[in-house]
């Protein structure tokens, strides 16, 4: 009864840690323009080229380092990994609100990059404290957490922004972080030998995804997580222009593009622990194949929707199928993955979201030039297919773990 008391605990505090840490994360996107204008003194088109850097140095540090802070949770335990980068980012954060020009916030969004890392040590922490029956439902909820923070960030940080302005929105996320952090480190309990730990031998970063590279179920999951991101990301600069042309009016556009783009995290939300569980009973592989797609099968008929209203429709059905890849495919890492190794295989898979992330937003914006926001949704919906037949061949044609089949 006490392990199942404290997995339950742990997943409980985690679910909130991964929430704040998402939505401190996504809390400045509405109006990190509006403080580069008005408190950090950036002028004319010089705002939209700094916001696009401090946008993605977050991105660019963490896919350097999330192996790393993986490599070294499995050393030294995924604990004390998470609290490294709660209080490094709670510190980081509020040090935000200080910033005086654009050059200050950009290595300190660099920064907090480079030290974050609580998202894969949560995952790891509660996928190994979890009873293995349950670990669908436990990445289900975690999935949870994270997209709600993703979600309601933007919506919480533009309602404080009119209210107390933006500094003290850093100083809050910061305060909040550092609760969550204490809540973590008082609450959570971690079965960790770091003396059996001590004896396995040491490689390199590079060595460590060769040998992980050699169990061939992980790659493939590596490319679920990076080409989730990327279709979800890639499209998302131009959704607005999108719904403009579907509404056929400049009358509340800002509304329509934010429904647009909350729909597929509700739908998300809502299904992540449902899908979780059910992958308890019939299998992670086979929820990540239906989930796959299912959300490649909704992405491409985006593309030729007429209406707002349909838009928002298709949105929300794929966000459905989406709330079943990453917890399928977090379930499926910690299966696959060799004793002792967890924290590194979550720490690459951490690394591949936010290079996913970067480039989404990146080579997405170059390709509409030519080929329009339609072709994204199309082109993202062909590697969701292909990557699909990718998936099934590597776990289907090798042997699976005995809890999932």
């Amino acid at each position: 009864m006490k392990n199942w008391e404290t997995w339950k605990i742990n997943l409980i505090v985690l679910w909130f840690g991964q929430f704040l840490v998402n939505a401190g994360m996504t809390m400045i996107t509405p109006f990190l323009s509006l403080y580069l204008a008005q408190d950090l003194g950036v002028k004319g088109d010089a705002v939209g080229m700094w916001a696009g850097l401090i946008f993605a140095a977050n991105f660019l540090t963490s896919f350097i380092f999330q192996p790393l802070w993986g490599k070294l949770s499995d050393k030294y335990g995924r604990k004390i990994m998470l609290l490294r980068s709660s209080f490094g980012m709670a510190l980081v954060i509020v040090l935000m609100g200080f910033a005086q020009n654009p050059i200050q916030l950009l290595l300190l969004r660099l920064l907090n990059g480079t030290i974050s890392g609580f998202n894969p040590a949560s995952i790891a922490l509660v996928s190994g404290s979890t009873p293995k029956p349950r670990m669908g439902f436990a990445m289900g909820l975690m999935q949870s957490g994270s997209v709600a923070g993703t979600i309601l960030g933007p919506l919480i940080g533009g309602a404080m922004a009119d209210v107390m302005g933006f500094r003290p929105i850093f100083y809050v996320v910061g305060t909040l972080l550092f609760v969550a952090s204490l809540l973590a480190m008082f609450l959570v309990k971690e079965s960790f030998d770091r003396a059996e730990a001590a004896k396995v031998p040491q490689i390199s970063v590079l060595e460590g995804f060769k040998e992980l590279a050699k169990v061939q179920q992980l790659p493939a999951l590596f490319g679920v997580t990076f080409l989730l991101q990327f279709a979800m990301i890639s499209p998302m600069s131009l959704l607005p222009l999108y719904v403009q042309k579907l509404h056929n009016s400049a009358v509340d556009i800002a509304f329509w593009a934010g429904m647009v783009s909350a729909v597929t995290g509700i739908s998300n939300m809502i299904a992540s622990p449902l899908l979780g569980k059910l992958s308890d009973k019939v299998g992670a592989h086979r929820i990540l194949t239906f989930a796959l797609i299912g959300a490649a099968l909704f992405l491409i008929p985006q593309a030729f929707v007429t209406s707002v209203w349909q838009l928002i429709a298709v949105r929300f059905l794929m966000g459905i199928f989406m709330g079943g890849l990453l917890p399928s495919v977090n379930a499926l890492i910690r299966s696959y993955t060799p004793d002792g190794k967890e924290s590194r295989a979550f720490g690459f898979n951490s690394s591949m979201l936010a290079l996913g992330n970067m480039l989404g937003a990146v080579i997405g914006g170059f390709l509409s030039a030519y080929i329009g926001i339609e072709g994204l949704f199309i082109i993202s919906g062909g590697f969701l297919l292909v990557n699909t037949v990718w998936v099934r061949l590597k776990l289907y044609h090798h042997k699976e773990p005995r809890w999932f089949r």
